[in-house]
């Protein structure tokens, strides 16, 4: 960890005049305490106070008084701030006044989570893949209107959208993700751009650092960026697909066997078989918007169906193509998370879910090979055992609640708190008119 000598030194070399102390609710929402550059050697030494009786799944008013805990690794300089006002960021972890880790902290459950995970000495690393729209400003936030016409892979010597995602790199880059490519997506508008894998904590981190990093940028283009799972209705949505996979702290991919058909070790297909008995229950946490269900449809390339396969993009677990000289690639690519997650609780509720197969040795099913699992019957999904995921939040949130591993992985305090938000959500949808309701139903009821 960087010392407070080291920190206050790079502060004074990047002109930084302010610091934003930064956490999430049960939601994800960044939230930010700021404050002058000069109180933060007090609050690197000492934290900080602050009332949580606002903030989503936190304290209640009685109670409010939090104490936040800078995490000094995550030390950041925003690209998008004016010299003359140039902010600076940390991550920080939230405390009781009695000194205890706040149980409904996001960032301390998927903490809590890695500790237990540290006792066999592994180590849990996550590369996700978060894909967003561009989109015009056109003053109707109902008609988004794609900022570009490209498609998948699309180059355009011209495209004023090309310099906007190197522009999008280069200011991630700043921010300390390591950049690997940026390329268009299927959809008009759509775009991707991918960072290095690294342990949850690191990436969950960078997630969040991707997403309001990209949505300031745009902003300054005058182009709102969105995560929105189906933004537009007929085209592709965007997803959050993770590979992941576990290691020893000395660097051994846990997930390699040189001798299985798909370079899997038995401890791999077993973390792959929790996942799969556990993804009706995950898709409330990983998927966790009402919208999130509008993406997850057959066709699109949105995972529905609860399977695994090798290069298959139709399955809820795919297994990337290796060969035996690459052993730290091998790993397991989850397709149904996307970018509105929180990724502290997705990454938490992943990891308990592979833990609890690797636990009780669980054994997958037959991966479904390269079989197109949308073009198969109901009768034909049933006779292979293929179950779906839920089709709607309610439902999602229906199987979380009968899911005990995931809720003891989540906590009581975070576990109550995110399904009374996301209930709430889900009754203002089920309640409200909708403009396709009204062109249907209006003259011809």
């Amino acid at each position: 960890m960087l010392s407070v000598k080291d920190i206050l030194s790079r502060v004074k070399e990047d002109n930084v005049k302010f610091i934003s102390l930064q956490f999430t609710d049960v939601t994800g929402a960044i939230k930010s305490v700021d404050a002058p550059v000069a109180q933060l050697a007090g609050a690197l030494e000492n934290g900080l106070w602050f009332d949580g009786s606002s903030v989503q799944g936190f304290a209640r008013i009685q109670e409010s008084d939090m104490h936040l805990s800078i995490d000094r690794d995550t030390y950041a300089v925003l690209p998008w701030t004016p010299e003359n006002l140039k902010r600076a960021r940390f991550f920080c972890d939230i405390y009781l006044p009695d000194g205890s880790p706040f149980l409904g902290d996001p960032r301390g459950a998927l903490k809590r989570m890695i500790a237990e995970l540290d006792k066999r000495g592994w180590v849990y690393n996550v590369g996700p893949e978060p894909e967003f729209f561009l989109f015009k400003k056109n003053g109707d936030t109902t008609k988004p209107v794609p900022f570009d016409v490209g498609s998948y892979f699309d180059f355009s010597a011209n495209d004023e959208a090309v310099n906007v995602r190197n522009e999008l790199i280069e200011a991630l880059n700043q921010m300390g993700l390591e950049i690997e490519v940026g390329h268009h997506e299927v959809a008009i508008g759509q775009h991707e751009i991918d960072f290095r894998f690294a342990d949850a904590l690191k990436t969950a981190d960078n997630v969040l650092t991707f997403k309001y990093t990209i949505k300031a940028i745009a902003a300054q283009h005058g182009i709102v960026a969105s995560f929105m799972p189906k933004p537009v209705y007929g085209i592709n949505g965007s997803g959050m697909h993770c590979h992941q996979s576990l290691f020893t702290k000395g660097g051994e991919n846990l997930f390699f066997d040189g001798a299985d058909e798909f370079f899997l070790s038995d401890l791999a297909h077993s973390f792959i078989a929790g996942q799969l008995h556990h993804a009706k229950a995950l898709s409330a946490v990983l998927a966790p918007s009402v919208n999130s269900y509008k993406r997850l449809v057959p066709g699109y390339e949105a995972p529905v169906y609860i399977g695994w396969a090798q290069t298959n993009r139709s399955a809820l677990i795919r297994i990337p193509r290796g060969n035996a000289g690459m052993k730290n690639a091998v790993r397991a690519e989850l397709r149904c998370p996307d970018p509105t997650c929180n990724p502290y609780l997705a990454f938490t509720v992943m990891l308990a879910a592979a833990l609890d197969g690797i636990d009780n040795k669980m054994v997958p099913p037959k991966p479904s090979r390269d079989i197109n699992i949308y073009d198969l019957t109901v009768e034909e999904r049933e006779t292979m055992g293929i179950d779906q995921l839920p089709g709607s939040l309610n439902q999602a949130l229906t199987a979380l609640k009968g899911d005990e591993i995931l809720k003891k992985a989540l906590g009581e305090n975070i576990y109550e708190a995110f399904t009374r938000a996301k209930l709430s959500e889900w009754e203002e949808y089920r309640i409200r008119v909708m403009d396709w309701e009204v062109e249907r139903y209006l003259e011809t009821a």
